[in-house]
């Protein structure tokens, strides 16, 4: 996979004007049921964003791409699962993935609305929740604002490391001082941070109410 990763990047960075091309079209493979799953986008788009600090890329058609493909993706999933109602987790090719769709609709019931938002950063059920989320009645435009605010902090988290780290290496060398990159990547490093808190707390959260739920069966 790494091997592959490295190969598309050098390709991208041969022609930068293919790239973006590349960057939607592995988003947008990557938000589709099922065979999501195989398509690494996000790692893909994190690598990429080592190209920008070198001018090969620039980082406001990166981020429009990522998000543009992202919501694209992931609205037209939950559309089909709004449509064809909870039909279409057990009929058609779905219907040859029943771990997978019910781990999918587990994480859905027991997460509500939080499942939309943090489905957008966990790989194994990304390509699930939102056709899921369509099928089991979830109000379309309750989902629409919470992948939209999911997808551009989901954006934000995969292009401002890759272009943060390589711009140290250019500015610093090697071994950059903490100092100098804090005072002036602040406002991305803040982000940055306030999105791991976020994730970190809910996976604390879930983690004890799945305990809670554990110790208050039945004996």
């Amino acid at each position: 996979m790494t091997a592959w990763i490295d190969r598309v990047v050098g390709f991208a960075a041969a022609n930068p004007a293919l790239a973006y091309t590349i960057i939607i079209l592995a988003v947008l493979l990557e938000a589709v049921p099922v065979a999501g799953s195989l398509v690494p986008g996000s790692t893909l788009l994190l690598a990429m964003s080592a190209l920008i600090p070198g001018g090969e890329l620039h980082v406001g058609p990166v981020l429009a791409g990522a998000v543009g493909a992202a919501l694209l993706g992931d609205g037209a999933a939950f559309w089909v699962g709004h449509r064809a109602q909870h039909r279409i987790l057990e009929t058609g090719p779905l219907a040859r993935y029943p771990a997978m769709v019910a781990r999918s609709e587990e994480f859905f019931r027991r997460h509500g609305t939080l499942a939309v938002f943090f489905a957008r950063f966990l790989a194994p059920v990304r390509a699930l929740v939102p056709v899921t989320a369509g099928a089991l009645g979830m109000a379309p435009a309750r989902f629409y604002s919470v992948n939209a605010a999911a997808v551009m902090l989901w954006a934000l988290a995969h292009v401002l490391p890759g272009m943060l780290a390589i711009t140290a290496l250019h500015r610093y060398g090697d071994f950059p001082h903490p100092g100098q990159i804090a005072r002036r990547y602040w406002i991305p490093l803040t982000l940055a941070a306030g999105i791991i808190a976020a994730l970190a707390l809910w996976w604390r959260q879930r983690r004890r109410n799945g305990a809670t739920g554990r110790t208050s069966g039945p004996p």
